[in-house]
């Protein structure tokens, strides 16, 4: 079964639907409905990156010494469910802007896809090379990249217990009628722990991460 997962910024993903009885109702109509897939996004501070010309010697991050700069956009993911993982196949494309475009060049840009669980914690991690090339006169380059990420079905599983206090039907009168299950820490911390993302971004050296980060 193939499904497109969530796009979005750098959010948590598998965002679950509020599960409040309506008073009257007789049964919950706001069954939660959650995507296991991971979301994709590019990371913050990671999606772009800007060269200098003679960086190995120190040279001032300034204009004067600006020789590229280069982004990644147009994200796009395919989910295909397995009996054992979620896989997601995704591509992105690069663009880069060199600001002297007198010679034929290319450039070769890493490329992290990082897996990350409940919003902080990283259980794989990808690298690659995307390869830019530059025709003599050319100022402005695309190139496609892609990777594939994978996330285990059992970890991205919500326990049935959790599914079911959220689920529950509340009747008016009951004490909890009117209570959010998704207020409850246990509820909270179990969506959290099943769901997971895939980070792209550039691989930035501590130079270029805090350029990034001040401009």
């Amino acid at each position: 079964m193939i499904r497109p997962a969530i796009r979005r910024s750098v959010v948590l993903a598998a965002m679950v639907l509020p599960a409040l009885l309506l008073a009257g109702c007789d049964r919950n109509p706001l069954v939660v409905r959650r995507s296991s897939c991971p979301a994709v996004a590019v990371a913050a501070y990671a999606g772009d990156t800007t060269l200098f010309r003679q960086a190995a010697t120190g040279a001032a991050a300034d204009a004067a010494n600006l020789d590229a700069v280069a982004a990644i956009t147009n994200v796009r993911d395919e989910c295909t469910e397995t009996a054992e993982q979620f896989v997601s196949r995704i591509s992105y494309d690069v663009v880069v802007r060199r600001t002297d475009a007198a010679q034929a060049r290319q450039f070769v840009l890493p490329v992290f896809a990082a897996v990350v669980q409940a919003g902080n914690i990283v259980n794989a991690k990808q690298l690659t090379q995307v390869t830019v090339n530059f025709a003599a006169g050319q100022e402005r380059a695309v190139a496609q990249g892609t990777t594939t990420a994978a996330v285990s079905r059992t970890a991205a599983a919500v326990p049935q217990a959790i599914l079911d206090k959220i689920n529950r039907k509340r009747r008016p009168g009951e004490l909890d009628a009117a209570t959010d299950p998704m207020a409850d820490p246990e509820v909270k911390a179990a969506l959290r722990a099943a769901s997971f993302e895939v980070l792209l971004g550039f691989q930035l050296d501590d130079r270029a991460l805090a350029y990034n980060i001040a401009k």
